[in-house]
């Protein structure tokens, strides 16, 4: 089973049971300080804002170029030391979309051999994790941040995401929880160090249907009318094009009630 296939395969177990739940999620800069032109122009009706993070960049994965030309500012996350990772970043950011490293962290199931190259893994030493971690942001270029790719098990683990966090620190990198399982202690250890973080909410394509990836768009706009910011995530790979299909489709729905903005715009760094 080659690379693609097996993050095909197992994104679906490392998903299953997930919660979506907001925590931290106010203002953080304005599109201008961000260096982002606005999608649309920010009146009392586009008050409320939604950040939509796409994941998995860096391996030639279906739905690039179909997410990368929306007409909308994204996250793009990617992962580190494959194919098409350095390509994928410089890409995201001559369209003007902010970019992340999609660090691949351990589930509580399926083969950590699945995760791709320097995965972060809860059997690893203190220097192993940390000596992984700054090589995969050394790797992309133009990274504001980190979020997770699968992690279910090393999210939970305060020891390794301590490391984590006090990289972030280090490197003044913002974190944002993807969320793959209720028990992660990014939130709880992030905040005390003074690091900026948020928390996804709904994942748009847990199951790779166009019918499912719909149902999920329907949940997010309902979210937006019960929130001040939602964060959602799609993926490129197997729902790739699916999932830019429908985000292209409710954009001008969204825009009459929400403006379109990046991670960094939707969270407060905390203060010492």
């Amino acid at each position: 089973m080659n690379l693609r296939n097996q993050y095909a395969s197992t994104r679906l177990a490392a998903l299953t049971g997930m919660l979506g739940i907001g925590l931290l999620i106010l203002p953080m800069q304005t599109g201008a300080e961000a260096g982002l032109k606005p999608a649309q122009p920010v009146t009392e009706m586009s008050a409320k804002r939604v950040a939509i993070v796409i994941d998995d960049f860096g391996n030639n994965m279906d739905g690039t170029k179909e997410m990368m030309n929306l007409p909308i500012p994204l996250t793009v996350a990617v992962m580190p030391f494959l194919p098409s990772s350095k390509q994928d970043a410089q890409l995201a950011h001559e369209k003007g979309h902010e970019v992340i490293l999609h660090l691949p962290m351990e589930p509580v199931r399926g083969k950590k051999s699945w995760l791709g190259p320097g995965a972060i893994t809860t059997d690893l030493s203190n220097d192993e994790i940390h000596k992984r971690i700054v090589a995969a942001i050394d790797d992309i270029p133009y990274v504001i941040g980190i979020n997770n790719h699968m992690g279910s098990k090393a999210t939970a683990d305060e020891r390794v995401m301590k490391i984590l966090v006090d990289i972030c620190k280090e490197r003044n990198l913002m974190l944002l929880d993807s969320r793959t399982t209720p028990k992660s202690v990014i939130g709880k250890l992030a905040g005390p160090q003074g690091v900026p973080f948020s928390e996804n909410q709904l994942f748009f394509d847990d199951l790779y249907t166009y019918s499912h990836i719909s149902k999920q768009m329907t949940r997010f706009k309902k979210l937006i009318h019960e929130r001040e910011t939602v964060i959602a995530i799609g993926h490129v790979g197997p729902p790739g094009k699916k999932t830019a299909q429908v985000i292209k489709e409710a954009i001008p729905a969204i825009q009459k009630e929400a403006t379109f903005v990046t991670i960094s715009q939707t969270i407060k760094r905390p203060t010492n």
